[in-house]
């Protein structure tokens, strides 16, 4: 069979398990329901395709480039709709308060909330690598691996980790609109100052020229509804995006080179999972109902394991917390944007720790010191501000960590082989601890709505995501 004819094979096969969603959708089966088969979907696909290729024929990469119109390709439409949203949100959700000191005081528990949320991340990672008695030292390293060392290695000598109070200035944009194209590392912070500066400057207004205070109130309203419509339509495809994503992920898997770090991963998974159990802790001590919770954010956490960003879950991450977990729209909104960039409790928590733990024996310090290990724990939750929501953005917080902390840099080169499994419960996690601390930072100030949370899951007929 020619290469040509196996591609198309592979095609048609992927049309076919689309059309299986695509039957669920008209039988109204449940929007979660729909993911979940997209993802289980796509990891039988995804064995199927690596056992009669193997992950690194030119079948499976050529199968892949089409599977990513899909994959890619939503990702890429849940990130063109993310700073829209930021703007119109939060901009609309100010105009429509009357009382601004909420907000802020809202801003501060939630920046505290993950930070405090990441310093225990970084426990928990340091605690697990201790238990399993991780040593980087031990590490074998290919020549894939090797090469990667070299290109962070490389990388690290042109990266200068950039002090808080800098960061904290470079939240106020010089140029909002080129902070609205998402460049730049604290484009979505810079975004949402933007945002709520401009819903300030509109409620200051109401008094003395109400005409235009009500004339931008009716514009923004207006838009803010267009791209509520825009949000519901792309998260609409998310089975098939969860479909492709993970057809494509497993099918060229190193399952070879994952089992030479078997014990890393099992290592990684027991802390993304510990910090998981905390934060239904957290929920039960302020008064929620973590099954419900986890029942409503399966979807959520399910996209972002199998799209590994943080920004690109977004949208479903605010659409989620607003209409099934009862957070007003601007707590929802502040909450899933800092979750990008401040305190990221698996790639700027544990990654980290964990990897300061397996370096440490390497040039001579003790792990189980207290100094080091309070040192660490600090420089984790001050370091994890500011750290991008995107791929790599666990590198650079890894980078940060060890350099302040006078380790070497090289590990997180060697772990290339087994980066993308990790990171997708590392995303998950992200998401999971910006999700709780909206709704704590809700349930302190007195906003949330638990009719809305304690509210059964409901057909699709009726969801917002299908309407």
């Amino acid at each position: 069979m020619s290469e040509l004819t196996a591609v198309i094979i592979n095609l048609i096969g992927m049309l076919v398990l689309m059309f299986v969603l695509l039957q669920m959708q008209r039988k109204h089966c449940s929007f979660g329901k729909r993911v979940m088969t997209g993802l289980g979907l796509g990891i039988l696909f995804g064995f199927i395709l690596q056992s009669f290729y193997g992950g690194d024929s030119v079948v499976i990469k050529q199968s892949n480039t089409w599977f990513d119109v899909i994959g890619s390709g939503y990702v890429r439409l849940l990130k063109m709709i993310v700073m829209p949203l930021i703007v119109v949100s939060i901009t609309s959700a100010i105009t429509n308060l009357q009382d601004t000191k909420i907000l802020g005081k809202a801003g501060v528990l939630l920046i505290g909330m993950l930070m405090m949320t990441t310093a225990v991340a970084a426990m928990v990672g340091a605690g697990y690598s201790l238990a399993f008695q991780l040593n980087a030292g031990s590490i074998q390293a290919g020549e894939a691996e090797l090469g990667a060392k070299t290109n962070v290695e490389k990388k690290f000598t042109s990266f200068t980790a950039k002090p808080v109070q800098q960061q904290l200035i470079e939240i106020i944009p010089d140029n909002p609109f080129y902070a609205v194209t998402g460049q730049g590392s604290n484009a979505t912070l810079s975004v949402v100052f933007f945002s709520a500066f401009i819903g300030i400057a509109v409620l200051g207004i109401k008094k003395k020229k109400p005409e235009s205070a009500e004339f931008f109130c009716k514009a923004i309203n207006a838009v803010h509804d267009v791209v509520m419509r825009m949000v519901t339509l792309v998260l609409r495809l998310t089975p098939y995006g969860v479909l492709a994503l993970m057809t494509g992920f497993i099918s060229t898997s190193n399952f070879g080179a994952m089992m030479k770090l078997v014990q890393f991963i099992i290592a990684s998974y027991c802390s993304l999972l510990t910090m998981f159990a905390i934060h239904m802790l957290i929920l039960s001590f302020t008064g929620y109902n973590p099954l419900t919770y986890v029942k409503k954010i399966v979807p959520v956490m399910i996209f972002a394991f199998t799209s590994r960003t943080s920004a690109g879950t977004m949208p479903l991450t605010i659409r989620t917390l607003i209409d099934k977990l009862g957070v007003p729209e601007a707590y929802a909104n502040l909450s899933a944007s800092f979750g990008t960039s401040i305190g990221q409790n698996g790639c700027a928590g544990i990654y980290p720790a964990m990897l300061a733990i397996m370096v440490a024996p390497t040039v001579g310090i003790n792990p189980l010191d207290l100094g080091f290990l309070v040192k660490l724990v600090i420089i984790v939750a001050i370091g994890s501000f500011g750290i991008a929501g995107v791929g790599g953005g666990a590198t650079f917080a890894a980078l940060i960590v060890l350099s302040t902390m006078g380790l070497p840099v090289g590990l997180v080169g060697l772990l290339i082989a087994i980066e993308p499994l990790i990171d997708m419960g590392r995303t998950a996690l992200n998401v999971s601890g910006a999700m709780v601390a909206g709704l704590v930072t809700s349930k302190m100030v007195s906003e949330v709505d638990m009719n809305i949370y304690n509210q059964k899951l409901v057909d699709e007929e009726t969801e917002r995501f299908s309407v």
